[in-house]
């Protein structure tokens, strides 16, 4: 083979190399859910169960025999992991979770985009595939793919009963310290499309809401200057429940007989964002945040101005 043939074979090979080709993102579908370190197991029951009146599926033991997760089912693809252990950090939040259609194709494609992943997949615990990745502000994410045999889809059409105070859980929230590595990340990498951005003081960017790609659940951005103590991150790091009334919401929980284990007064108020909502805290102080799905006048809020915190 002569050498002008050579440089072309090799040129071509060079070309045609998978290297060479972009690895396409799998799909990112919505919240999977929010896991919470708790103090006691039971008390976070009462409240997640008896006052909010989701069921509990399942359980993940400790070798003696102790609860060590208890799964609180919002919808079939929505959860809360309630861990009964101390927090290690970032306050009461253990991780956020997204489900995707391919946990393998989401662990290279990132690995692609030189983000820290691990070697394989794992088949977690309760039958799902799943990994975890650190964001720009060390909060663990784990990614999610609901397998047909996993007990998720085994408990497909189960507890989930009329009592239950929301069907969706519409966004997480989570703490951020620098909003331009984490709209890198997030935006950039993930995907996630900015739909709307507030401020609390009209002066320095709050919140700026990231909703997810391929679905209408959205990641809500908790901007800070100062980090906050544990007790402001309790309120920082929350989850959101969707409800059509607030004050049909409200009343359904004033009825209950939990209620008097809830010595806190509830109370509606108006948005930023133009929605009523109410603020609910579990026995840690993590914030459970009911809204409404539009705002009260059927009019959008204008994104804010504002810079983000320095």
């Amino acid at each position: 083979m002569n050498r002008l043939a050579t440089i072309l074979l090799i040129s071509s090979l060079v070309i045609t190399s998978p290297a060479a080709v972009e690895v396409k993102r799998p799909h990112v579908l919505g919240i999977a859910h929010m896991a919470l370190y708790v103090s006691d197991l039971q008390k976070a029951r009462a409240f997640y169960k008896g006052f909010l009146g989701y069921e509990e599926p399942y359980t993940l033991k400790r070798e003696d025999g102790t609860d060590r997760i208890a799964f609180i089912k919002i919808n079939e693809d929505q959860y809360l992991e309630l861990f009964a252990e101390e927090p290690k950090q970032d306050g009461h939040l253990n991780h956020i979770s997204f489900f995707t259609d391919s946990a393998e194709e989401m662990r290279v494609y990132l690995s692609s985009k030189g983000v820290k992943v691990p070697e394989k997949v794992a088949k977690g615990k309760i039958g799902n595939s799943n990994f975890n990745i650190t964001d720009p502000d060390g909060h663990t994410v784990e990614f999610v793919q609901y397998e047909p045999d996993g007990w998720t889809r085994q408990a497909k059409g189960k507890y989930m009963p009329d009592s239950r105070i929301s069907i969706h859980m519409t966004h997480v929230g989570v703490t951020i310290g620098t909003l331009d590595p984490a709209m890198k990340f997030y935006g950039d990498i993930l995907g996630f499309q900015e739909t709307w951005r507030g401020s609390s003081n009209g002066k320095e960017l709050s919140w700026v809401n990231m909703k997810v790609p391929d679905g209408s659940d959205y990641l809500e951005f908790m901007l800070y200057s100062t980090p906050p103590d544990a007790a402001q991150l309790g309120g920082k790091n929350h989850i959101c429940l969707v409800v059509p009334d607030i004050e049909k919401a409200v009343a359904k929980l004033d009825s209950r007989t939990a209620r008097k284990n809830y010595n806190q007064t509830i109370v509606i108020k108006m948005g930023v964002n133009g929605k009523r909502q109410a603020n609910l805290f579990d026995p840690d102080g993590t914030r459970v945040e009911l809204m409404e799905p539009t705002t009260a006048n059927g009019k959008p809020v204008p994104p804010s101005t504002a810079p983000a915190p320095r």
